[in-house]
């Protein structure tokens, strides 16, 4: 049950004028945004008149945002409210109020923001200030992706007992090289069983002595390794992410994980993301970023992006009287002349130079093929045909026999005349120069927030992970310009 807020009262609430300064980041914060849309959006959540009396919405979701910008855990960031005054005043809270149990941020998440449009939601609010502030003037989009990791990969269970103990132990010594002597030895071969034994008997020398464990370095540490430890005795192995699938960085590395897809006004405010798998192209996505960061309320009238968003159905899009924009893409042979068959959905991968199937799969070589005369000729590209054989999706794709599968592209000159002619131009030149910003903002959304890395399993949580992120981002872009 949700009752109705109401601020606070204390007789020493008076301390916040003193201990938590008027620049500190979170009052600023308090100051910019009013925090009551989230109440809005999320009381129909809630029972009106049954059950417990809730937490507030709003304290509870400012609790994520504490957490997004400091890249601490659950139990940390409750913890960090006890006893951090400026935590408290963030969260409207009383200086002798207690906090909440760690596992209510778990329920919030998975009770209240699930089938919620968070990422645009969050996104559209911060949009909105900051064109009200007047910080967004341009009419023109950087558009790029930056790459997640799946939380289950790269390791086994055992590599990542032996590096969150690592790390455990590293906190330790920094304290006291000594303590080596004291804690139990280590496990040196790779069995499970054997490492889970010792991750039990390191927590438990550690939180057998009281001092040493609420030390806020170690309590860190340990906290992470108890969740490691939980995790994989819940499913004896760590959890695989269904949702997650390989994508390609060049053609010789890959990830596991996920894709953010990032429109980026001049300014550096991020106007509209989408999530997706690892192996999805960068390309597709661009219709949707331009239509939502209209959404949100700004004015696109150029694009700029690397060679993926120079596709076929981009540029038709881009001369679209209605929806139309300049776009400031470089044509590449391999993407520039659409696709054999629309139905085909066969997705260029800009990084590897190479096509990715409908199934994930990436073309292992390329050759030109046809007449070498002018552009008279087409890039033909070459899958693995054992994989294909194998492959869910090959009804209709791969004919049972074949020793080669390949996908052609036609290479034609004519057909994109008009970029050509564009991109030839000091105008192309000039706008095309701004991309670089795009790269520091996906730089900083992992350096700074932790984003290289899922916090938890699925495309449901990598999206509220790239909402929270992506908010707290603008927000302190919107604080340091205005």
């Amino acid at each position: 049950m949700l009752s109705q807020q109401q601020l606070p009262l204390s007789e020493y609430s008076s301390l916040y004028d003193i201990v938590v300064p008027q620049d500190n980041l979170l009052r600023r914060i308090n100051n910019l945004i009013d925090f009551s849309f989230v109440y809005q959006e999320l009381v129909n959540k809630y029972c009106p008149d049954n059950g417990r009396t809730a937490e507030s919405p709003i304290r509870m979701f400012k609790y994520l945002l504490l957490k997004t910008i400091y890249d601490i855990s659950d139990v940390d960031v409750v913890e960090r409210s006890r006893y951090d005054m400026s935590f408290k005043y963030f969260l409207d809270m009383t200086p002798e109020e207690g906090v909440i149990n760690p596992s209510s941020l778990c329920k919030f998440r998975r009770l209240r923001l699930k089938d919620t449009d968070l990422m645009n939601l969050l996104i559209k609010k911060t949009v909105e200030i900051a064109i009200e502030k007047g910080i967004i003037t341009s009419k023109t989009i950087i558009v790029d992706s930056t790459h997640t990791k799946a939380r289950s990969n790269p390791y086994s269970p055992v590599e990542i007992l032996k590096l969150r103990s690592k790390q455990l132990r590293k906190a330790l010594y920094a304290m006291d090289d000594n303590i080596k002597e004291t804690l139990p030895a280590k496990n040196e071969d790779d069995d499970l069983v054997h490492e889970l034994d010792y991750t039990k008997d390191l927590l438990n020398h550690i939180t057998s002595d009281s001092c040493l464990s609420e030390v806020p370095a170690v309590k860190q540490r340990l906290n992470m390794l108890k969740e490691t430890l939980a995790d994989i005795e819940d499913h004896y192995t760590t959890s695989k992410d269904t949702d997650a699938r390989v994508g390609h960085k060049t053609e010789d590395t890959s990830f596991f994980g996920y894709k953010t897809h990032i429109a980026m006004s001049d300014e550096r405010i991020i106007t509209a993301a989408t999530v997706t798998s690892g192996e999805k192209g960068d390309g597709p996505q661009l219709e949707e970023l331009v239509e939502q960061s209209r959404k949100n309320g700004m004015e696109v009238d150029t694009v700029v992006g690397d060679t993926a968003y120079s596709g076929c159905k981009n540029l038709k899009l881009a001369e679209d009287e209605e929806r139309g924009f300049r776009l400031v893409s470089k044509l590449h042979p391999s993407i520039s002349s659409g696709f054999r068959k629309s139905e085909d959905n066969f997705d260029y991968n800009k990084d590897a130079g190479m096509f990715v199937c409908p199934a994930g799969h990436m073309a292992i070589r390329k050759v030109i093929m046809g007449k070498n005369r002018n552009w008279n000729q087409s890039m033909t590209y070459f899958f693995d045909v054992d994989k294909c054989k194998t492959c869910s999706r090959r009804n209709g794709c791969y004919k049972d026999g074949a020793k080669s599968k390949t996908y052609s592209v036609p290479i034609k000159k004519g057909e994109h005349k008009r970029q050509l002619e564009f991109q030839k131009t000091q105008e192309f030149k000039e706008i095309a120069r701004q991309r670089y910003k795009i790269e520091a903002k996906n730089s900083e959304l992992k350096q700074v927030y932790g984003y290289d890395k899922a916090l938890s399993y699925g495309l449901d949580c990598m999206q509220m992970q790239g909402a929270m992120t992506i908010f707290a981002v603008n927000i302190k872009r919107i604080l340091r310009l205005s």
